[in-house]
């Protein structure tokens, strides 16, 4: 395996890794306040039909990615007043919206487009492009460096780096300020947070809203940057993988990045069984490549992994006591 290969695979597994990121740290943030959110492959298939569609409709990327931002937040603030207000069960709830953004996506995307429930490929400014970092160009033929700056840093979309960008910040604002404390302290005591005259019911509101714009952005990432449109069930269980990753862990927003890291490298190598064969010696089928993120899934929900212990009132609604 050459050099400029291994580098392939790893700009592949940046690529991949993106949307199980910005779905993990979404994921974080809400059952870091003890809202379990079972719902984040159903909101990041409903961002991404509603932000092809929208951005091929209008011309414009951003317009979609905001149209998918709004759409995954109401999805959320669904899902917050059925488990946070009517004190619902949270596991329920985020099947629902799954099952209801899986069926209305095929429906709306038939009825608008009539394409087999896909939208039109999207181009131009309808999608975002690759942004080529400063120096990139003239320092491609540096040995070593070059190649790395120019095939590996350089040449994603912005949201890439955005997702990179929000792992540092999740831990700042979890870790680091007042929001995140109270933020971790509801998930683990919401009765001390309430009698610190904080409420419970608006940070947990508040980190199902955090939750809903990062699920937005991470589908709007698979119809307008990882690919160009959607397609039916694109999102192709990233929600589920993204909690087994959150899991694995264990709650943490920079472990959450190097599982997210992993899982993103089993999908690209998955790409190139013909790389894996040659390092290997033996021919493998390219149907168990494929299934590897969904193996690990397994084997991490299974407990094997070692044990991860979740927010303590994590999954429970919140009775104030009188």
């Amino acid at each position: 395996m050459d050099f400029l290969t291994i580098l392939q695979i790893l700009d592949s597994t940046i690529r991949l890794a993106t949307p199980l990121l910005l779905a993990c740290l979404a994921g974080l943030f809400s059952e870091r306040a003890g809202i379990f959110d079972i719902g984040l492959e159903g909101k990041m298939l409903a961002a991404a039909f509603v932000s092809a569609a929208i951005a091929f409709v209008s011309g414009s990327v951003w317009i979609g990615l905001l149209a998918g931002i709004g759409v995954s937040v109401a999805l959320s603030a669904l899902h917050g007043v059925a488990s946070i207000t009517f004190r619902g069960n949270q596991l329920i709830s985020g099947v629902a919206i799954n099952f209801l953004a899986a069926g209305l996506t095929v429906v709306i995307a038939q009825d608008w487009f009539q394409q087999g429930g896909r939208t039109p490929a999207l181009e131009g400014l309808a999608r975002f492009s690759p942004i080529e970092l400063p120096f990139a160009s003239a320092l491609a033929d540096v040995p070593i460096f070059g190649p790395i700056y120019a095939e590996l840093i350089s040449g994603h979309t912005l949201i890439v780096y955005l997702a990179l960008l929000a792992v540092p910040l999740s831990w700042y604002i979890l870790f680091r300020t007042r929001f995140g404390l109270r933020l971790r302290a509801v998930g683990e005591n919401p009765g001390a947070v309430d009698t610190a005259g904080v409420s419970v019911v608006g940070l947990r509101f508040a980190a199902v809203a955090i939750c809903g714009m990062l699920c937005g952005i991470a589908g709007a990432y698979l119809a307008t940057a990882l690919q160009a449109g959607f397609v039916k069930d694109m999102s192709a269980g990233r929600g589920f993988i993204a909690l087994a990753a959150l899991i694995f862990a264990k709650w943490r927003p920079w472990h959450a990045l190097y599982a997210c890291l992993l899982f993103g490298f089993l999908q690209a190598i998955a790409l190139r069984p013909n790389v894996i064969e040659e390092v290997i010696g033996f021919k493998i089928q390219i149907q168990l490549l494929d299934a590897l993120p969904y193996i690990l899934t397994v084997v991490i929900l299974a407990g094997f992994v070692g044990k991860a212990i979740p927010p303590r009132a994590g999954g429970e609604p919140y009775v104030k006591e009188r």
